[in-house]
């Protein structure tokens, strides 16, 4: 792990415990389907809303067209905690299945590939319907992506289609890696906004999707960014990301933005960003608060002022590539914002610092195997 500060120690909790029982459940995994292998594959399993753990299963074969991959480390999200919550859209999820969405591994096998890092978009895309002939693979007219309809990473192993993987230069570290696919949700986000050198931009939330929205507002050059989070301590995080200043309260942070970017997936934070831009100011919307939440909005403000309203929902395939790119010319290190660490063993302690607890709290990483 790179070192980056007091921010990032290691957290070498050992808590949870191993499952022996054996699971032959599928958990939504369309990628390898009627496959055999030998059972020895430890995956952290929702069987329902409310009910996880780490569960024994028949390991992934490659399929035609699969590769093999070992994860290594996977990232946590509030998206994970609403799935074993039950509160994300019942359209966008499929029980039982593996968490892992956020993830960097070591292909195996007899891949040509074999022994390199790499990271694998989530989003399987047909590649065939209208959407995705018009580039806009995120809005496939079949939704299929791993952790949500398919089992993800939070597993000893994982057969991913070989077109989804991306091999990684040999100066990025797993801890940049492990972030692509929250980048690039930012990123994808960020292009369409495409604030510009003048701009002043407040990003609402504290949390990795803030930090990163932060970090990577530098790609367009705004004349300001300004962070608007509830946490005090998150400050020094804020700072490392770029942010021009850091707040925890709407009235310091001010109005008048040319780009309000909402990145706490909270109601309340769409609320303040509204208020927030300027007359002929854009506010996009990143933050994914719980299926069926709503915000009072005043339509002839939204009118009078002539407001962009933007919402963005995960990444393209052009965006992973954009953000592989730019990991690969060193050009973006976002591994900065990994605060936490536990084993795959430790998962509730996990789940547990990601719901809450004093002091700077980043990206929570779980580490799976030997690393």
């Amino acid at each position: 792990m790179t070192s980056t500060g007091p921010l990032t120690g290691v957290n070498t909790a050992t808590g949870g415990s191993t499952a022996t029982g054996v699971d032959t459940a599928t958990g939504g995994s369309t990628a390898t389907a009627g496959k055999t292998a030998t059972v020895g594959n430890t995956a952290l399993i929702v069987a329902a809303p409310g009910e996880v753990a780490l569960t024994a299963r028949t390991a992934p074969a490659a399929g035609p067209g699969d590769t093999l991959v070992r994860p290594d480390l996977v990232g946590l999200c509030g998206t994970d905690l609403e799935i074993i919550d039950g509160q994300v859209d019942p359209a966008f999820i499929r029980y039982p299945l593996a968490l892992g969405h956020e993830w960097t591994g070591i292909v195996t096998g007899d891949s040509p590939l074999a022994g390199t890092r790499v990271v694998a978009e989530g989003i399987v895309a047909c590649g065939h319907c209208s959407r995705c002939a018009r580039g806009e693979t995120n809005l496939c007219e079949t939704y299929d992506e791993f952790g949500f309809t398919r089992d993800g990473a939070a597993a000893s192993l994982v057969a991913v289609p070989a077109a989804l993987i991306h091999p990684l230069a040999p100066g990025v570290t797993a801890e940049d890696a492990v972030l692509t696919e929250p980048a690039s949700v930012v990123y994808r986000g960020l292009a369409r906004a495409a604030a510009g050198p003048a701009d002043r931009v407040l990003v609402i939330g504290d949390g990795t999707i803030a930090l990163l929205a932060v970090y990577l507002l530098r790609l367009w050059s705004p004349a300001e960014v300004v962070l608007l989070g509830q946490r005090p301590a998150q400050a020094e995080l804020a700072a490392r990301a770029g942010a021009t200043r850091f707040e925890v309260s709407p009235e310091a942070a001010g109005a008048g933005y040319d780009l309000v970017v909402e990145a706490a997936g909270a109601i309340q934070a769409a609320a303040v960003a509204l208020t927030a831009a300027r007359r002929g100011g854009t506010v996009l919307l990143l933050g994914l608060p719980p299926h069926g939440q709503t915000v009072a909005l005043r339509v002839d403000d939204v009118v009078n002022n002539d407001l962009s309203i933007l919402g963005s929902f995960s990444y393209t395939a052009a965006a992973w590539r954009d953000v592989v790119r730019l990991l690969n010319a060193g050009l973006i290190r976002p591994g900065f914002v990994v605060t936490h660490r536990f084993p795959l063993t430790a998962f509730e302690r996990a789940l547990a610092c990601l719901r809450g607890g004093d002091g700077p709290r980043g990206k929570v990483l779980l580490q799976v195997g030997s690393g």
